[in-house]
């Protein structure tokens, strides 16, 4: 019987049998009915050099000591009270209840980007695995596209790609036979910072954008700038002309406003991998699919896919919808769903040996930036992930035209001028796409708080203007709107502010309250820019509340206040829910 189903069976968690054996320094399965074991050396007798006598010790109160079957390691067994009655040999014992423990205290996991792990954290041998797994994961030094370290104190934003490389064993017939490697899948996650939800937004890879120039490192240690490109797809910001994930980073913050934080990449062997660590993944088909490209074939319903079935099931194109990749990301986010599903269950949660697979697995395929590398990193980003609630974790597509014919030059898709701004501006905002009530209670309580009590005429707020992120000369571009738009003529371009700053603020002495209630209503700044502080001198050695433009700035007059609620995408879908692909 495997430690599994044993421990199914007696009511023991599997978790709990893995023990450190102080022999050998390494982490051995018990199978026996003995109690927790503890990392100290043999009977007192044989740490004085003399031979231990287990009948000996038994009689003095101490443990019976029984040989390990293979290693030959030496484990107490449990000690019995002097007079009392021997233990019953296993299976004839009176069980007792056992109290069940929560899932977070069985076992430390973490799920997170389709990935996950389990940390042994105690003794040597944990830490030579820790440092085995550090040393499966790449990096890539994409100089400042990327953040040099996590925190766990703020939101984040983790771009996941997905390459077309052909790389691995079978996956000959997989992606361009010539592709170095472009940015064939791509989700941008972002993870609220309350961490009520998440939202994870598809990225196509044929739309069309403007990709920005970009500086990379060079395999001698120089740096190269790669010129951008205008009116090209999407995938082709990685991989062409020798771009790196850094130049996927800087074109998704020159389309959609939004600054990733760092990025993961993966490439055709993860799916597989993955795939088979968790024993299959689940998936769902509203009809047969039987494609001769992909050489996918599935029935109607539930099957479970792993390896090069699950490769083929999420590159598959022409058995979808209109065959076309937007339909195709829909069933890829059906997929993640799935997966991450299957990762944080119990049978996988309980299950050792399924852990370590994944764990190998998850670190093999992954590449990242330098400043998630450790992963004691990883680990804090998939535990912080793993605070949402799959309910609230939101799989959507960035809002596209399709096929446009605009007269100039054939487009596949285009980002959608309309639709495509409010849902960045919701993420940029951390507002959630599924109902919060909580945080949507509390977007409007800090409405109604900015709005409420006197404000002040525009012609007594005095103001200086510093740029803390914005784009340069924003600052005087704040000035000349106030004095020639609305009036506040005691305004001031100050400069640079001391250090740079995501979010645009106001900071503000007490007795400036209406004065900072009147700029905010102008210039449409949210609650959470007001800051309650000090004022300081002008020239006229007047007090002055202090506006620092942060990277957040859209531009003189731009309202800032963040939307209460996300827009309406129409189509979307979360993690906790399974779907049929059609």
């Amino acid at each position: 019987m495997d430690a599994q189903s044993r421990g199914r069976a007696e009511n023991i968690d599997p978790a709990d049998q893995w023990v450190l054996n102080p022999n050998t320094g390494e982490y051995e399965l018990r199978l026996g009915n003995s109690a927790p074991q503890s990392p100290v050396p043999g009977p007192r007798a044989s740490r004085r050099g003399r031979p231990a006598d287990p009948e000996a010790e038994r009689g003095r109160g101490g443990a019976a000591v029984r040989e390990a079957p293979e290693r030959g390691a030496e484990v107490p067994q449990p000690r019995r009270r002097r007079g009392a009655e021997p233990e019953p040999p296993p299976g004839r014992r009176n069980r007792r209840p056992v109290k069940k423990k929560s899932k977070a205290k069985k076992v430390v996991a973490w799920t997170g980007g389709g990935l996950a792990l389990v940390l042994v954290a105690t003794g040597s041998a944990g830490y030579l695995y820790l440092k085995h797994l550090e040393g499966n994961v790449s990096a890539t030094d994409v100089g400042n596209a990327a953040k040099q370290s996590f925190s766990k104190d703020d939101a984040f934003n983790i771009l996941i790609i997905g390459t077309d490389k052909r790389t691995g064993a079978g996956n000959e017939g997989y992606g361009d036979k010539n592709s170095v490697g472009h940015a064939d899948t791509n989700i941008l996650l972002h993870v609220a910072k309350d961490r009520t939800n998440a939202t994870a937004l598809s990225i196509p890879r044929d739309m069309i954008v403007d990709v920005p120039d970009c500086e990379t490192l060079q395999p001698d240690g120089s740096r190269k700038v790669i010129p951008g490109s205008s009116q090209v797809r999407f995938n082709t910001s990685l991989g062409q002309e020798g771009r790196d994930p850094g130049c996927t980073m800087r074109t998704v913050k020159a389309v959609t406003g939004i600054t990733p934080d760092h990025f993961m990449m993966v490439d055709f062997n993860a799916v597989k991998t993955l795939t088979s660590a968790v024993g299959g993944v689940k998936v769902c088909l509203k009809h047969p699919v039987n494609d001769k490209d992909s050489h996918l074939r599935l029935p109607a319903g539930e099957s479970k896919i792993e390896g090069e079935q699950a490769l083929a099931f999420v590159r598959t194109r022409h058995a979808w919808g209109n065959a076309g990749d937007l339909d195709r990301i829909k069933v890829q986010q059906q997929f993640m769903g799935s997966l991450m599903r299957d990762m944080s269950s119990s049978d996988t949660l309980t299950n050792p040996g399924k852990l370590l697979d994944l764990a190998e697995a998850a670190t093999n395929a992954l590449t990242v930036d330098k400043g998630i590398k450790s992963v004691s990193t990883l680990k804090d980003i998939a535990l912080e992930m793993k605070k949402v609630p799959p309910k609230n974790i939101t799989f959507l597509t960035v809002p596209v035209k399709d096929n446009p014919a605009d007269g100039v030059v054939h487009k596949t898709v285009i980002v959608n001028p309309e639709l495509g701004p409010p849902v960045f501006d919701a993420i940029n905002n951390d507002v959630s796409f599924t109902d919060v009530k909580k945080k949507e209670k509390a977007a409007k309580d800090a409405q109604a708080a900015r709005l409420k009590g006197t404000r002040s005429a525009p012609s007594d707020v005095r103001v200086r203007i510093m740029n803390g992120g914005a784009a340069d000369g924003a600052a005087q571009d704040v000035v000349n709107w106030m004095q020639t738009e609305k009036g506040i003529l005691k305004s001031e371009n100050a400069g640079n502010a001391p250090a740079g700053v995501s979010r645009t603020t106001l900071e503000y002495a007490p007795d400036q309250a209406p004065q900072a209630r009147e700029l905010a209503a102008l210039m449409g700044l949210s609650g959470s820019a007001l800051k309650p502080g000090k004022s300081v001198t002008n020239a006229q050695s007047l007090p002055t509340m202090s506006l620092t433009l942060g990277k957040d700035f859209k531009g003189a007059g731009v309202s800032l206040t963040a939307p209460a609620k996300a827009p309406d995408v129409g189509e979307k879908s979360t993690a906790d829910k399974v779907e049929c692909a059609s």
